[in-house]
């Protein structure tokens, strides 16, 4: 059964990025004990840019835990020094780090059902120069795009609460659209 390994949430802050002082919610930081899932994502979180993240739609942010040794090897193949500790969940920007559940097996409107909440997938997430900030090397984005290594976003489907260490089942939406031909559509552009 797949299993919630870690709940993140961060307040926005300013960072400089590329010369520039950016607003970002990126930087989510370990909780530990129940975290409310209210309609607009996790009690705490915040997202920096609306237009982007957040909304209904987009409301908490997964990340398959099987990508991590990914990111580490591509940072340390990006030159990065200081890196041998292994990233802390989060580190990609998600608020939810799951470990069982790939891209591959998640459709848009499938539902996580937890035992005191359920959340449904609504679409891949897509990298931003802030992705690339945030990994510490400006290939990041396009390196997301070219293993598809996305995660997902969620609706509240049930409002309740979540925990690090919950389980959960994934329960079969429609099945119209699978998250990787749905990020492929939306990375064309990276690829290139």
């Amino acid at each position: 059964m797949p299993q919630l390994l870690g709940v993140q949430i961060a307040r926005a802050r300013r960072v400089v990025i590329n010369g520039r002082s950016v607003l970002t919610a990126i930087h989510k930081q370990p909780v530990s004990g129940p975290v409310p899932v209210l309609p607009l994502g996790l009690g705490g979180d915040e997202q920096a840019d609306l237009s982007v993240h957040g909304g209904l739609a987009k409301a908490v942010y997964a990340y398959p835990s099987e990508h991590y040794p990914q990111w580490q090897a591509a940072r340390q193949a990006a030159g990065l020094t200081g890196i041998d500790d292994a990233l802390p969940w989060g580190s990609l920007g998600e608020n939810l780090t799951l470990s069982g559940l790939l891209e591959s097996q998640v459709w848009v409107g499938d539902v996580l059902q937890f035992a005191h909440c359920a959340l449904r997938v609504t679409q891949p997430r897509e990298p931003c120069y802030k992705f690339n900030a945030a990994m510490g090397f400006s290939g990041a984005a396009k390196t997301m795009a070219q293993l598809g290594c996305c995660g997902f976003y969620l609706a509240v489907h049930e409002p309740g609460h979540l925990q690090a260490g919950d389980t959960f089942e994934l329960v079969p939406g429609q099945r119209g659209l699978r998250i990787p031909e749905s990020f492929q559509a939306k990375m064309r552009k990276h690829l290139r």
